[in-house]
């Protein structure tokens, strides 16, 4: 069954781990990573990566990307999305922060925003508008 429009943008609100999908090079596959990603519903999407990571450099070569998410309990849900990149922006300690501390106990968040400052260097946020929905929800087996 799909779901209502309600319905999948709080799903995609929710905690998850998504599949980023971008057009990487014309003799391969679409470029899959698993990604943190923000969204509140009615508004944009974002991501937080490496200014120069294979991601951002195919995003931003492609213009669009597409993320899917998807969770089996206590029902097979999922929802994906594709649109335009509206923005690529600097991120900074706050991005950062608010990235981990949607998916980590805050302890565990402020570690990993330490981490990405001394291990991992710069990011930016990547902003992406909606435009395409697919989603279902098949119960449960």
């Amino acid at each position: 069954m799909t779901l209502s429009v309600r319905d999948r943008e709080r799903f995609l609100a929710e905690p998850h781990i998504g599949a980023l999908a971008v057009a990487w090079t014309s003799d391969r596959a679409p470029l899959t990573v698993p990604t943190w990603y923000r969204y509140t519903p009615g508004g944009e999407l974002w991501i937080h990566t490496g200014p120069d990571s294979r991601e951002a450099r195919a995003i931003r070569a492609a213009g669009r990307f597409s993320l899917m998410v998807q969770r089996t309990e206590p029902t097979v849900r999922d929802v994906s999305v594709a649109g335009p990149v509206t923005r690529v922006a600097p991120g900074g300690p706050e991005r950062s922060w608010e990235m981990a501390a949607r998916d980590l106990p805050p302890d565990r968040a402020a570690d990993f925003v330490e981490y990405e400052r001394i291990q991992l260097g710069e990011h930016v946020g990547i902003r992406m508008r909606p435009d395409n929905w697919l989603s279902a929800d098949l119960g449960s087996f």
